[in-house]
Formats: structure tokens, C-alpha cells, sequence
């Protein structure tokens, strides 16, 4: 297991930081809030994947192009990576690229963030999200751990079996209409019998959906309060545009593949609540992840016709939706000024450097 004093004490005898990613997932918008922030960058990208880094050039100083995306964790690279007085900043594809053990025993690189946190995002960790969220005292969906149990519409949340990255959730409404779309979803291939089997089946519940995205580290001892966004989903989002009567005339195998995300604001009154519950999410994992919370999170939320928050998912790292970077009003009521996470986790190691915490906020 990677000790974090010794990653603290090599990010505290960098001379020059550099902000470094994994060229994927949210890559520009890290490396935009860096070059904001005055930090030069580098992105590590697969070949033939380099083309948006090369196009928005501003925001890369340096482009490497690497055969893999696992290549990252090789001895080399990582050598590269402490050279350059490199930070990490972790976003989905690092975590699904290198792999979790890889990160936690093999990657000795800091990296901004609580790097054994991020395994609490599967749900079928030992102290996962659904733990922390009922530690703390967050409202979650009802949990079916038995689909012969499953009485009423549900959301079956399986990996894709051929892409890591992808979700292959779907819908259900009884036992029957389970053993239907996911035996054929087996016979296509998209889903596995084992994902199935440690899959997770939780109430869908009706609502306004919307994701609370904060920031919180050692160093600010707040929770900020980023901004909301929606995701734009396939094929999901547009079938649902669809009139119920041309619905039912298309037979279609639904997916909720996210391609991309929506601004959102909520209305003053329920700002009480999101801050709350932010507040209490972060108190919790101190208690069971020590040091807790490393920077940005997101509380992907239904609100329903009660005016109720529950909570469907988490993001324990960059939770990956740029528009947040240019139309929250949230941090320009804050700091006075718009910026999205990307932005922020810069600001948090400039206050790092300046006050000599570096060890504070790297694993």
C-alpha cells in the first residue's frame, strides 16, 4: 500500500508544479482551471485519441502519446511524472484505465485527492456508497437484494461487459420483466452473467434529476458548494422526447449511456438542503476514509414532488461535466467569479504551495 506521507513529501520537494491527467474523461477542464491558475500541464493520452488536446492547444503544454492508457503506471512514465514535478489529478478513466490496486499499491506518483476513496464508488465495495451515504443519514433509493423481491420500477446498474467505462443500466418493473432484458442483454453481449450477478437493483425513483457538485479539502475545512448540471443520455434522453404513442410503436433496447450534460439551478429555498447535505457527506467519510474528502465530489439527486433529495449516486472524484465551468452562479456568489472544478482544485494547490501543505492534500 502507497504511503501517503511519502507521496506528501515528494509533492512537497517539487520546485515548479505541473498539473498532469489522463487524456480522457475531463481532461481540457482540469487542465483549463490549471492554466487559469498559472500551472503549465501535461496530458497522457492512447494513440489516436490526442486529437482534442492538439486542437484546444492552449490549455496542453505538453502532449504524450502513449500506447495505452496503462502505459501511465509503467516505471519510465512515472519517473517522467515525479522529473516534471507532476501532480495527478484523478478523474473516472484513471481510476478504470489503471485500475484500483494499480493506484493504491503500484502508482507512486501524488496524486490530488484520497486515492483509497476512490474504490467506495463500486457497489460492491465493502464500505461503498451506499454505506456512506446511510452513515450520513442521506436518503438513498430503496435496495432490492433479490430481484424475485423487485415490486415496483426499478433500475438494474450493471457494468457493460466489453467497455469498463460504460454502464449497461436498465429498466425493470417486476421478477419477469428482470429475467427478460437481462437474459437478452447476456445473449447480445452487452452485459455479463457475472456483472449481473453483483449488479445492484434500486427503486427508480420519480423526480426532478439533478447533480450537486462540491469541493471540499483539509486545507479549506469547507464544503463549497460548485454548481448542478444534468446529463444528456443515449438512447434514453431522446426516446423520451418521443410522444407516448410513437414510444410504443418502437421497439427499442434502451441504454443510459452518458454523452454529455446541461447546466441546472434550484430554486433558493432548497439551497438549505443541497449545502446540508453536502456538509453531512463529508463529515461521514472523515470517519470511515481518513483523511475524507480530497477535493471534488458530486451527489447525482432526484428531487421529488415532496421536495425530497435522495441520492442515486457519487462521484468521488472529478465527477466529469464542464458546462459547470461556465454557467454556475454558485462560486461567482462565493468568490466572485465563475469557475468550475477544474479551476478549484488549481486554487487548492496554490494554497497548498503557498502555506506549505502540500502533504494536506495529495495521497
Amino acid at each position: 500500500m502507497i504511503k501517503r506521507q511519502e507521496m506528501g513529501k515528494i509533492a512537497r520537494d517539487y520546485q515548479g508544479i505541473r498539473i498532469g491527467v489522463l487524456g480522457s474523461h475531463s481532461a481540457l477542464e482540469i487542465m483549463d482551471g490549471a492554466k487559469d491558475e498559472g500551472y503549465k500541464t501535461t496530458v497522457y493520452c492512447q494513440k489516436g485519441r490526442e486529437t482534442p488536446y492538439q486542437r484546444f492547444k492552449r490549455v496542453a503544454d505538453e502532449i504524450v502519446v502513449l500506447d495505452k492508457f496503462k502505459d501511465m503506471a509503467l516505471a519510465k512514465t512515472q519517473k517522467q511524472l515525479k522529473d516534471n514535478n507532476t501532480i495527478i489529478v484523478p478523474h473516472r478513466s484513471l481510476v478504470v484505465y489503471l485500475g484500483y490496486d494499480t493506484l493504491e499499491e503500484k502508482f507512486k506518483v501524488p496524486i490530488f485527492g484520497n486515492r483509497r476513496l476512490f474504490r467506495a464508488e463500486e457497489r460492491n465495495a465493502k464500505k461503498n456508497q451506499y454505506y456512506l451515504l446511510e452513515k450520513a443519514k442521506i436518503k438513498l433509493p430503496r435496495l432490492f437484494k433479490n430481484p424475485k423481491e423487485i415490486d415496483c420500477p426499478c433500475m438494474v446498474k450493471v457494468q457493460e461487459k466489453d467497455r469498463p467505462l460504460e454502464r449497461a443500466f436498465f429498466t425493470v418493473s417486476s421478477y419477469s420483466d428482470y429475467k427478460e432484458k437481462s437474459e437478452a442483454r447476456i445473449k447480445q453481449g452487452l452485459i455479463s452473467e457475472e456483472d449481473l450477478t453483483s449488479s445492484s437493483i434500486e427503486e427508480l425513483v420519480v423526480g426532478t434529476y439533478m447533480n450537486f457538485n462540491f469541493f471540499h479539502t483539509p486545507i479549506s475545512k469547507q464544503v463549497d458548494f460548485i454548481g448542478i448540471e444534468r446529463r444528456l443520455q443515449t438512447n434514453i434522453h431522446d426516446y423520451n422526447a418521443l410522444p407516448a404513442r410513437q414510444q410504443l410503436d418502437i421497439d427499442v433496447d434502451l441504454q443510459n449511456i452518458e454523452v454529455g450534460h446541461t447546466p441546472a439551478s434550484i430554486r433558493e429555498s432548497l439551497l438549505d438542503k443541497v449545502i446540508k447535505m453536502g456538509d453531512q457527506f463529508v463529515s461521514a467519510v472523515k470517519k470511515e476514509y481518513a483523511p475524507g474528502i480530497i477535493g471534488p465530489f458530486s451527489l447525482q439527486s432526484v428531487i421529488t414532488k415532496d421536495l425530497e433529495l435522495v441520492v442515486y449516486d457519487v462521484s468521488l472524484r472529478v465527477p466529469g461535466n464542464p458546462i459547470v465551468a461556465t454557467t454556475t452562479p454558485y462560486t461567482k456568489y462565493q468568490y466572485g467569479h465563475t469557475f468550475g472544478v477544474g479551476r478549484r482544485i488549481a486554487m487548492e494547490i496554490r494554497q497548498a504551495e503557498i502555506q506549505d501543505k502540500m502533504n494536506k492534500i495529495v495521497t
